[in-house]
């Protein structure tokens, strides 16, 4: 796989200012990647790029295959796949990545979304906890996701679907009960069955 060339094509999809801005870069050096438990099977990998003067800049190309939705019956992506996973994740969110595009692999065909790879982290949920700041966590969480969707779909339809009363907040918290007890569950099976030595 021409790692190289994968990169490469991402200019393409970016807008023009962000284009030049990414020609000031050269790729030095790429790494496997290993995925989360969401994308087992697919490829991953990180460019690190830099500029003449040796400021660098970290992207990682990471498989898009096709959707969930499609594999299950829904209309066809015509397009590139990580070009639906780039347009979904600008609609979804306020502010996306400066660098997010999308890229295909010339040789095998495979399809790819690029994005700059991104090392920080929220604290732990224990330092939440400790702080009690959970129930503020949460809300922000809820509202976050909530906005998401809104600017995905017409909030009025969203409003019409989930109705006046608590069935929805039910359903959903109810949902999250019996994956926090199945969460919990697998994870004695995996401490009992793993040797840890």
């Amino acid at each position: 796989m021409d790692i190289g060339g994968i990169f490469g094509g991402l200019r393409a999809t970016l807008s023009p200012e962000v284009g030049a801005l990414l020609r000031r870069y050269r790729l030095r050096d790429t790494a496997f990647k290993v995925v989360g438990v969401g994308s087992v099977g697919t490829y991953c990998a990180i460019g690190l790029f830099m500029t003449e003067d040796d400021e660098p800049l970290m992207l990682q190309i990471k498989e898009a295959s096709a959707s969930a939705l499609e594999r299950l019956g829904a209309t066809q992506w015509s397009r590139a796949q990580g070009e639906r996973v780039v347009s979904g994740q600008r609609i979804m969110q306020g502010a996306t990545d400066l660098f997010l595009g999308w890229t295909t692999d010339a040789a095998s065909g495979r399809q790819f979304y690029v994005r700059q790879l991104k090392n920080r982290r929220l604290g732990s949920v224990a330092e939440l906890l400790e702080d009690k700041a959970l129930p503020q966590y949460a809300t922000l969480c809820g509202r976050t996701l909530a906005r998401a969707h809104a600017r995905s779909a017409d909030p009025a339809v969203l409003a019409g679907y989930m109705g006046k009363s608590d069935a929805f907040d039910e359903a959903l918290a109810s949902f999250a009960m019996q994956y926090a007890a199945q969460n919990a569950k697998d994870y004695a099976y995996f401490k009992q069955n793993v040797s840890w030595a």
